[in-house]
């Protein structure tokens, strides 16, 4: 088609009537109302109440019990990569279609990144590609598994939940629970998103959350780890706080810790969103909605949520067809040219200098999806 871009931007055009950015945040009285609130009891730090009140109010959303906010997802994923115990030049299996945090926060423990392919109808991990290739490309020792090629411990599995829409998490519990591996789930992006009710990140050994400036709801930086037992929320707390030991006045220290739990400052602009998060859940949907039916009687396809599977819809996305592939440059050239940001996926982080040599499966999947995805605006600025 001659000027696709244009197309593709008139159609946006009918629900977009602004200049807007992909996912910005929006601030109503009652945000500043909460942050006043903590910056007159003058307890902005960890020591503040809105921590405490941040972390009960996603303990409610996620059913979860134990839960510790930390200053952003990032240092999230990586506090629980060390809660659940991974050691220098242990491999971490995850998707080379993510966000560059999550293959980071591998890195920042000293242990290894191994990327595996995505699964084309959710952008999650392929569980039978994978199941293939770890049968191929590993053994077991003592009921561990080990890389046949670097010789060493594969130790962990990281799923990502990308933009919001929950990956065929039952399949990675088969895959961890076969080949006796840990789940670390990267729900940084997926808040309010559910499979069969249950919302992600509550699946795997533990799980994290992201409140990014650009997140469906934010607490300008900062994240979450969804822990299972009292032992695991123990120790990531501890090393959280600086592993300080509790007392009113001594400072004493048991271990290595990091000063990464989230202040009260900006817990508590999060507290006020999550009082609101049904609602924002609700708006999001109508988004997705409103997004669906423009798309549906064109040759672009929206991407959907699969059975017994509840999106957040944090980011809306479109996935060219192979003969539209050829277009998404000059669409995001004219959309954002135009003011209407749109970006593409992630580059491959596989891609990325520093992790060119790391092992990896075939990522065939995975580099066919980077090319044909196109996130659209989808805050709640649009409403």
């Amino acid at each position: 088609m001659k000027n696709f871009e244009v197309y593709f931007y008139n159609l946006l055009k009918k629900i977009i009537k602004k200049k807007t950015g992909l996912h910005e945040p929006v601030f109503i009285n009652k945000d500043f109302n909460y942050v006043k609130s903590c910056i007159k009891s003058s307890y902005v730090s960890t020591r503040g109440k809105f921590t405490n009140k941040f972390e009960k109010e996603i303990s409610k959303i996620t059913k979860s019990k134990y839960i510790v906010a930390t200053n952003s997802g990032t240092s999230g994923l990586e506090l629980a990569l060390r809660t659940v115990g991974i050691k220098d030049n242990y491999e971490v299996l995850v998707p080379a279609l993510t966000f560059v945090a999550s293959v980071n926060s591998i890195k920042f423990c000293n242990a290894v990144p191994h990327f595996v392919d995505s699964e084309t109808s959710d952008l999650g991990i392929d569980v039978l590609k994978l199941n293939e290739y770890l049968k191929k490309n590993t053994f077991k020792k003592k009921n561990f598994l080990y890389n046949k090629i670097s010789g060493r411990r594969i130790f962990a599995i990281m799923p990502v939940h990308i933009f919001g829409m929950p990956c065929n998490i039952i399949g990675i519990q088969k895959i961890a629970k076969k080949f006796n591996l840990k789940v670390v789930e990267d729900a940084t992006e997926a808040l309010g998103s559910k499979f069969k009710g249950k919302q992600m990140g509550t699946f795997g050994d533990i799980g994290v959350l992201s409140f990014n400036a650009n997140k469906i709801i934010t607490t300008g930086g900062g994240g979450a780890l969804i822990i299972k037992n009292k032992k695991d929320y123990n120790k990531a707390l501890h090393l959280s706080t600086t592993a300080k030991v509790r007392h009113k006045w001594r400072l004493q220290h048991r271990n290595i810790g990091w000063n990464i739990r989230m202040p009260a400052l900006n817990a508590s602009l999060g507290y006020s969103k999550l009082r609101n998060f049904s609602k924002i859940l609700i708006k999001k949907r109508n988004l997705a909605f409103r997004y669906r039916q423009l798309f549906k009687n064109t040759s672009l396809s929206f991407f959907e949520e699969k059975k017994n599977v509840k999106s957040n819809f944090w980011l809306n996305t479109i996935i060219l067809k192979d003969d539209q592939v050829k277009f998404r440059k000059k669409i995001l050239d004219y959309c954002n040219l135009k003011g209407i940001e749109c970006r593409p996926a992630w580059n491959l982080i596989s891609e990325m200098k520093i992790y060119k040599k790391n092992p990896k499966s075939n990522l065939d999947n995975a580099i066919r999806l980077q090319k044909k995805i196109i996130n659209i605006p989808s805050g709640l600025n649009l409403f």
